[in-house]
């Protein structure tokens, strides 16, 4: 525990946040004539051996741990450590190689990853998605039905879109060897003409189009817009979003706006994102953003059901008490007579307070007293207040927004993230109706009727319930079970006994549980 009354652990990803932090460095600092000599060589050195500490036995790079290499993971390590020095001859890079060919090549990558790409001239322009920033003019909320951190990406990837930019590459750089032959690198047409995919494929032409025939007016007022909404959310946060992309992204959004390196906006965001970095001596490695908030809801919770930690947990209460998010944001616009309320994840981001850590920060203050009993009671009436507003109305509680459940995004070809959407899930729901019980809010105040109702409707045939923020069937049916148990739900109710059959059933021969991401494949 810090002094100051919270817990930080270290948050740890893949190796692609490592080969975006080489790749940024090329466009930080370019080549001259020719040649790359970049200021930051240690730490690419050093990104690039961490990198190489994770290849895997067929060459290639995993995005979870024991899982299987993956194309677009594989392709940046690729970029990176031929940026770092790798010759392509190297035995590294050339099993490397035959196993990006043999997982479809380079056209085979996200979209993300082409577009990367296509900043240096290393994909072409012509076959990735376009990205305008007339996103942030377009009526009836649209910015506002992607998922938050989409958002965040799509305008700071915008920005750098409209300015069109081709980075220089050191000499000779380029990626043919991982071209696989005779495949075309546009994105496929279904063959049924009318359907969603070619729908969208048709809006990519003609934004396009577009782009080189349209208003200039327009296009000045959209970077206007989405410059002005970038930099609204650079202010009371650890960077954009607080998370990694858009925090990169903003970096170069803010270059290509004209910013120079010495301007107090951009040697902020550069400061932020550099501050993920984890460089002891012995490791390297970034982390995808921080975890306080969450981490120290948690520990408080442990500790408290364990009976310990007197002396930790008032500490910890007013750590929590001081980082209550009092000020609106992106919620706010499906919920616009809703009082501020609310935790982000992290250290400082006042526009994304989310409702798992809501309800987590709710669970540990309702066994913790804060110095300022007053000053508690009134936080937590506020965050009950918002966390029953948050409700969607099929009666699920999603992560950081209401309402946002356009099925049809998860169909745009390009949003190979597959992350387009924040939809309610068991998880988080589960653990808003134990927040609530612990509350006083039973199972019959209409809020929880209903979110009873909707566990109950998305339990999964064979009894589990999925975990969208959570690997996977086994963590979204604990907290299912717990929030239905938290809810007063009897424990003979048939979905509670298909549960418990399911849990038994999936029992290692040891004794415990175990679940690999590879259930979300």
């Amino acid at each position: 525990q810090a002094r100051d009354g919270h817990w930080c652990a270290e948050l740890t990803a893949d190796s692609t946040l490592e080969s975006d932090f080489i790749l940024f460095q090329l466009w930080l600092y370019p080549p001259n004539n020719g040649r790359w000599e970049p200021k930051t060589r240690p730490l690419i050195d050093k990104a690039a051996r961490a990198i190489l500490d994770r290849q895997l036995p067929d060459g290639g790079f995993s995005i979870y741990v024991h899982g299987p290499s993956e194309v677009s993971a594989s392709v940046k390590a690729y970029v990176a450590l031929r940026l770092a020095g790798l010759a392509p001859g190297d035995f590294r890079l050339v099993r490397l190689r035959e196993c990006i060919l043999a997982l479809g090549g380079v056209q085979a990558a996200n979209s993300y990853v082409k577009i990367n790409l296509s900043m240096f001239g290393l994909y072409p322009r012509e076959h990735c998605p376009s990205i305008p920033p007339e996103v942030a003019l377009l009526p009836f909320d649209f910015l506002y039905q992607m998922s938050s951190w989409t958002r965040a990406i799509v305008i700071s990837l915008s920005l750098v879109h409209a300015a069109d930019p081709r980075r220089p590459v050191p000499a000779g750089f380029d990626l043919n060897e991982l071209w696989l032959a005779g495949v075309n690198p546009a994105f496929p047409r279904d063959e049924p003409a009318l359907t969603w995919r070619n729908a969208f494929l048709a809006l990519d032409r003609l934004l396009k189009w577009w782009e080189r025939h349209g208003f200039e007016s327009v296009r000045r007022k959209a970077v206007e817009r989405a410059k002005d909404w970038m930099i609204e959310r650079l202010n009371d946060s650890d960077g954009l979003g607080a998370i990694y992309p858009p925090m990169m992204y903003s970096v170069m959004a803010l270059d290509v706006l004209g910013y120079a390196p010495d301007h107090p906006l951009r040697v902020e965001a550069l400061r932020q994102f550099n501050s993920l970095m984890v460089d002891d001596g012995e490791r390297f490695f970034f982390q995808p953003c921080f975890s306080p908030v969450w981490d120290t809801a948690i520990a408080a919770y442990a500790l408290r059901q364990a009976d310990c930690g007197r002396e930790a947990l008032p500490r910890a209460a007013d750590w929590l008490l001081a980082r209550e998010i009092r000020r609106k944001g992106d919620w706010s616009v499906k919920r616009p007579h809703t009082e501020p309320s609310g935790w982000a994840f992290e250290y400082a981001n006042a526009f994304y307070p989310d409702i798992d850590d809501t309800a987590m920060v709710m669970l540990a203050l309702s066994q913790s007293s804060a110095s300022n009993g007053v000053a508690q009671k009134a936080c937590q009436r506020r965050a009950l207040e918002w966390l029953l507003a948050m409700q969607s109305s099929d009666g699920g509680w999603a992560a950081f927004d209401a309402e946002n459940n356009w099925e049809f995004l998860r169909l745009v070809p390009f949003a190979d993230h597959n992350a387009m959407l924040d939809p309610a899930c068991p998880d988080i729901t589960g653990r808003v109706l134990e927040a609530l019980a612990a509350h006083g809010v039973d199972r019959h105040h209409p809020a929880v009727r209903r979110g009873v109702d909707w566990l109950v409707r998305h339990q999964e045939a064979d009894g589990s319930w999925y975990g969208r923020w959570g690997v996977a069937y086994l963590y979204g049916t604990c907290f299912a079970l717990r929030g239905l148990a938290a809810s007063g739900e009897n424990d003979r109710e048939a979905h509670v006994l298909r549960a418990g059959e399911w849990l038994r059933s999936i029992q290692n021969p040891d004794g415990g549980w175990g679940e690999s991401c590879a259930s979300y494949d």
